[in-house]
């Protein structure tokens, strides 16, 4: 599975009508993933939405996970889903639906070793920096903690770093060995969607040098 770039679309962030246009530029920017998030949604908004980006994944060659919502993800036959700490734990996601990719946010050291007895396929490790985006991400990391965490958390699984996170300090995180980053406001707030994914692939490929 290709963690690169995680990109978080919401019902309000796209409307339905632009989607294809939208995903399409995603993918042709680098975007490996899209993540359908709707913490405000109906859970019929939520499918009627979700069925859409499912065919346009599937068209552009992308990964297709929902955020916390096990039963979306199911009735779309998403690839995975992602949960947070108070949401449904791996353990139990895994039992119920054992062929989808689980995600898990951390963003502490005790978060990452409490998973070691059911570690997810991937953390999304954050915020990383301060974030509009997530009301509920808490308190940023900073460079030097998220390095560590991806350190600890990298022996169980891949990380991917989210919080705050857009091409101008794309860059610094990118030094923490991660796999991929997720972002939100750094894709949704340009216009032109396909260059915002690359400058963020671009500051991985500049440290790599």
């Amino acid at each position: 599975m290709n963690l690169q770039l995680h990109v978080l679309i919401d019902t309000r962030t796209i409307s339905i009508g632009d989607l294809p246009r939208e995903i399409e530029g995603m993918a042709q920017g680098g975007a490996s993933v899209i993540q359908l998030r709707g913490k405000l949604a109906t859970t019929k908004q939520l499918l009627i939405y979700g069925r859409v980006v499912r065919e346009l994944c599937s068209q552009n060659h992308l990964t297709f996970i929902v955020n916390d919502r096990l039963d979306v993800a199911l009735a779309l036959e998403a690839d995975g889903v992602h949960v947070g700490q108070e949401d449904m734990p791996v353990k139990v996601v895994r039992k119920l639906a054992p062929s989808l990719v689980v995600g898990l946010s951390a963003g502490s050291l005790t978060e990452i070793e409490d998973s070691a007895q059911c570690p997810p396929d991937y953390f999304g490790v954050g915020p990383v920096f301060a974030t509009l985006s997530k009301g509920d991400a808490g308190s940023p990391l900073g460079i030097e903690a998220t390095a560590d965490l991806v350190k600890k958390a990298s022996a169980m699984a891949p990380v991917v770093a989210i919080g705050g996170i857009n091409s101008k300090n794309a860059g610094r995180v990118w030094k923490t060995r991660i796999q991929g980053i997720a972002v939100i406001s750094a894709v949704m707030n340009v216009p032109d969607k396909k260059e915002a994914c690359r400058q963020l692939l671009n500051a991985r490929d500049c440290n790599s040098n």
